[in-house]
């Protein structure tokens, strides 16, 4: 009913067009008479609602509302207008770089908390801890703030100072620090190891300026522990900037072939990339391994390694965002973030999904799940002849599902949802005081009855009743849960994405795959053995997709 009644609307519209305002056009006024007239009924609108509406309203607020309102009836959700401090908040995130004390914190219990201390960070030389608790910023309480509002306090210009005191575990009095803002980089690569059998991980988070000189170097260092296999986890990854997804995909490409095309409204947004140098790495294999939320740059990466066969792409499909925005600086430091062109895989598949296309009418009546079976994959041919698909995302060549949870944990969740933050709050403080209990503890250590044990008459004595039968029964993702947060705040996140990763079937199915594979053509083959085998791995287009959609 939404939509019909959206389709009435400019029925109506034109019709009393028509009958009080059609002369316009007989008489030939001008689009831009046209524009100015709007723009004088817009002026007036706005002075009336200033003067005479029933509350006040500042003029200036009326403006940002204004601009708000034209925006949100592009049905774009990736076109914004940016504050000041909008903006600086997105040169952060591009950039990686900041002034401020290098520590990743989080709201556990009411309180902003430290969940780790960045290497070489002030506050890792001042002896911060995860689990500290930050009860006070410049003397002020810190009771009931956001994260938000804690990192707005703690940033800050290189070289100017923030005193704070925090709450630890097992000491009564309050600690005071005092610390000297440096210059944090904010890492794209947060880990990358070496697992059996020579197969290198590298978990790439972001794509911001440095993106690509750490990819680099981070192979570079894998290499020389005698990594013969790569898998680049892009599965969390909601991309970035567009220039390092190109420098990032030259990696691996050699000099000439094609990475990705913009195409747009205005001729200036009509580029082509291609690859400028040659391939940094031929004949080693690559998995690419993606997942719902893989995005934006990250997409540009994973399409133009698969079409090239440079690279195996195992996951799930991925969230499908082909649009490129770019930023127009506006007065009193503000910018207008404009979505400006869509891009496309070197053999032209388009990757924006209709589900996330942001129009209103659409969004209201349509599941994800429902736009995706309206938009049926496309086939294509990568540049050596093996079948890909289009049609939204970019489609694996192998499907492998996330861990999933069972029944008994399902209902264990539901269980402790009810109590809100609650459940974590307790999980993450009985990691913290588990390893300082425990210093003999080393990476990979078992998870442990006493272990599971204890965490249960944790959640007992605090509110958060469970019988034996249904903690039990989640046994198995409660200690995943448990090995996860000890093995964070004992080491670093690089040990607990090892942790992690050793349970993790995606990265299981990858590691194998590259483990029998000495070239990408080798690797290629054993997906196809491996999809014999596991019929449910197979990409199969719908039967939308039948004849005459493949293209050349």
């Amino acid at each position: 009913m939404k939509i019909r009644r959206a389709f009435l609307a400019p029925m109506a519209v034109a019709a009393i067009a028509l009958a009080t305002g059609g002369w316009f056009l007989q008489r030939g006024v001008s689009r831009e008479g046209n524009v100015y007239t709007q723009a004088r009924l817009f002026e007036e609108v706005l002075n009336r609602i200033a003067t005479d509406y029933v509350d006040s309203k500042d003029p200036s607020s009326l403006y940002k509302m204004a601009i708000d309102g034209l925006i949100h009836e592009l049905g774009d959700p990736y076109t914004a207008f940016m504050t000041p401090e909008d903006y600086k908040n997105l040169k952060v995130t591009t950039q990686g770089e900041y002034g401020g004390i290098g520590a990743e914190i989080t709201k556990r219990d009411g309180w902003v908390t430290i969940l780790a201390p960045l290497p070489g960070s002030p506050a890792e030389r001042a002896g911060l801890q995860s689990g500290d608790k930050i009860v006070e910023i410049n003397g002020e309480s810190t009771k009931g703030w956001s994260q938000d509002d804690a990192v707005a306090k703690l940033r800050g210009p290189k070289g100017t100072v923030v005193e704070f005191k925090v709450l630890r575990s097992g000491i009564d009095e309050l600690i005071p620090f005092k610390l000297v803002r440096d210059e944090i980089h904010v890492k794209s690569v947060r880990t990358a190891y070496l697992m059996e059998g020579g197969v290198g991980y590298v978990e790439l988070r972001v794509f911001s300026e440095s993106t690509t000189s750490e990819l680099r170097a981070a192979i570079d260092s894998l290499r020389r522990q005698g990594m013969k296999g790569l898998v680049i986890d892009v599965r969390g990854n909601p991309g970035g900037l567009l220039d390092q997804a190109i420098s990032a995909s030259d990696l691996f490409l050699d000099r000439g072939k094609a990475v990705s095309e913009l195409r747009g409204r205005v001729a200036g947004m009509n580029q082509k990339f291609a690859a400028q140098t040659p391939d940094q790495y031929p004949g080693m294999p690559v998995v690419v391994l993606t997942g719902s939320q893989t995005a934006s740059a990250a997409e540009i990466l994973a399409g133009a390694l698969q079409d090239h066969d440079r690279a195996l792409v195992v996951g799930e499909r991925t969230f499908g965002k082909g649009l490129v925005q770019t930023l127009f600086q506006l007065p009193a430091g503000h910018w207008l973030k404009l979505t400006t062109a869509r891009w496309y895989t070197p053999v032209g598949r388009s990757i924006q999904r209709s589900a996330h296309a942001g129009h209103e009418a659409v969004a209201e009546v349509m599941t994800e799940a429902e736009a995706d079976s309206t938009q049926p994959l496309e086939t294509y041919r990568s540049t050596g002849g093996r079948t890909i698909f289009g049609g939204g995302g970019i489609v694996p060549d192998l499907l492998v599902e996330p861990d999933k949870f069972t029944d008994e944990e399902i209902e264990f969740v539901k269980a402790v949802q009810k109590y809100g933050s609650k459940y974590y709050d307790l999980l993450y403080q009985y990691a913290i005081d588990y390893h300082r209990k425990h210093p003999e503890l080393k990476p990979g250590f078992p998870v442990t009855k006493e272990l599971l044990d204890g965490f249960y008459r944790l959640l007992n004595s605090n509110g958060i009743p469970v019988s034996r039968e249904l903690f039990d029964g989640a046994s198995r993702w409660v200690a995943q849960d448990l090995a996860y947060q000890v093995t964070y705040a004992r080491w670093n996140p690089q040990e607990a994405r090892k942790r992690a990763n050793s349970e993790d079937p995606q990265v299981r199915v990858a590691a194998e795959l590259l483990r029998g594979a000495d070239s990408p053509q080798a690797l290629f083959k054993r997906a196809e053995r491996y999809a014999a085998e596991h019929p449910a791995s197979r990409t199969t287009p719908t039967e939308e997709a039948g004849a005459g959609t493949e293209q050349p």
